[in-house]
């Protein structure tokens, strides 16, 4: 672990000098005041502000997901055994989750397991210089996810076309609404727009003019 000493007119410049100088945001500033700094009299004696940041290496991914995890779990009071992998070229962690009790981590279309993924995103970020996509999956539930939502996609676009009118989805997240447009991008008799505020944003379907 290295420290580094920046310097500013009060504890709030040298932290800004630091951040500049570091490249990262305040949050992720680790210090330590060594001198809170004066004004002096008429300007006479006036002394900086002196910090001593901490800069440290960046964490394994795997173990700081690994660790923040277990602690959930250990929560929860549910096991799981966890498989990894980390592809260092585009630096994604890959999370499997397996266990008895599956579908509590996975919950109503899959909020519960994306929450989990964003919270241990940013966890794995938190003090890291580089960033690290986690993904994190069980039973292969975003494949099969992934599947219903284009069935669904292909189904409603048929309707939308033997009605002649438009179809209006559910509330889906980002990544969700991303596959129903994605499944009909490339049909030429619909088309597909979303609408609404999130969380209740939602896709429409409806027929080319």
């Amino acid at each position: 672990m290295e420290f580094k000493e920046f310097t500013g007119k009060t504890v709030a410049d040298a932290l800004t000098n630091a951040t500049v100088s570091l490249g990262i945001t305040s949050d992720q500033v680790k210090y330590e005041i060594l001198e809170e700094g004066s004004n002096g009299f008429l300007g006479i004696g006036s002394k900086d502000a002196v910090i001593k940041v901490v800069i440290s290496a960046d964490e394994d991914p795997k173990e700081v997901a690994t660790e923040f995890l277990n602690g959930v779990f250990n929560a929860m009071q549910l096991e799981v055994n966890l498989s990894m992998d980390y592809q260092e070229a585009d630096k994604t962690l890959s999370i499997d989750l397996a266990g008895p009790e599956m579908g509590i981590l996975i919950g109503k279309r899959g909020q519960t397991l994306d929450s989990l993924q964003y919270l241990t995103n940013l966890a794995v970020n938190r003090s890291s210089e580089n960033y690290t996509r986690v993904k994190i999956d069980t039973e292969d539930y975003r494949r099969r996810r992934k599947e219903t939502l284009e069935n669904l996609a292909r189904n409603m676009a048929s309707k939308v076309k033997r009605t002649k009118k438009a179809v209006t989805l559910e509330a889906m997240n980002p990544y969700e609404r991303r596959i129903i447009h994605s499944a009909l991008q490339n049909d030429n008799n619909v088309t597909t727009h979303s609408e609404g505020e999130e969380p209740y944003r939602y896709v429409v379907i409806t027929l080319k003019k």
